[in-house]
């Protein structure tokens, strides 16, 4: 990982055109050449960035090629205009340039603060508590919520589109099928139609009803599920995560 500080601008071509203004900025550059660039304040994203596959060219002004291509020459990366390559007090130039695309971001340094490289290492990644793994896991334990008398059929039930979350019987013997989402949008409600569409071919498991299972739901796909016919159904996941390690709570 490099980190540069430095007073910059910038200038995005190629699908869109963007452009920064001259500021004090932190530029993070990586392993894979994606760059980032960050302002003090505001958004927690990035101002611009270019993503991989790319590749990434460092120069000075005093070394860009003064002539422009003909009109038969190829188009290089290196030839694309650049709005602010030419103002005064440049030290150097960043030009990160998309692999699959004609987009291109070029950082103009002006003054450098600091630019220093890093080893992170290997990322182990994210462990978040209460995603929908844990959720899964929780319901299929405790998947009498679902109804008195259900019975779980397994985990990540296979299809020829993907696995269903839970698959389980209700009471009555029906089959059902369990979405789950931490936050349940339309997407959701979609992908559970997908399943239960499918899953109603078998004549074996038809008929399959659905369950559209959260932490939280949205208005629109709450009326969506319900309009086809699905199960709305609110997950606490405190009350299932203590129910699960036998935990008493006061509230």
């Amino acid at each position: 990982m490099r980190v540069i500080v430095a007073d910059c601008s910038a200038e995005y071509s190629g699908r869109l055109t963007a452009s920064l203004p001259r500021a004090k900025r932190v530029l993070l550059v990586k392993a894979d050449f994606s760059c980032l660039i960050f302002s003090e304040l505001g958004s927690y994203k990035p101002l611009n960035w270019m993503c991989a596959p790319c590749t990434l060219k460092e120069v000075r002004p005093q070394d860009e090629q003064a002539a422009a291509p003909g009109e038969d020459d190829p188009v290089q990366p290196d030839d694309l205009p650049v709005g602010q390559e030419e103002a005064p007090g440049v030290e150097r130039i960043l030009r990160v340039c998309a692999s699959k695309s004609s987009d291109v971001l070029t950082i103009s340094i002006y003054h450098t603060y600091s630019d220093q490289d890093f080893d992170l290492g290997k990322d182990p990644g994210l462990v978040k508590d209460g995603v929908e793994d844990h959720l899964q896991r929780y319901l299929a334990q405790q998947i009498e919520r679902i109804g008195e008398g259900a019975r779980l059929v397994r985990r990540e039930y296979p299809t020829p589109i993907g696995p269903v979350d839970i698959m389980a019987t209700d009471g009555q013997g029906m089959h059902v099928a369990i979405e789950i989402k931490r936050h349940g949008g339309i997407d959701g409600v979609e992908q559970l139609t997908r399943y239960v569409k499918l899953l109603n071919r078998d004549p074996l498991l038809a008929p399959v009803r659905g369950i559209f299972a959260a932490q939280t739901i949205t208005p629109q796909a709450r009326v969506l599920a319900e309009d086809r016919g699905f199960e709305c159904l609110i997950l606490d996941y405190e009350e299932m995560k203590g129910a699960e390690s036998g935990e008493i709570t006061l509230f």
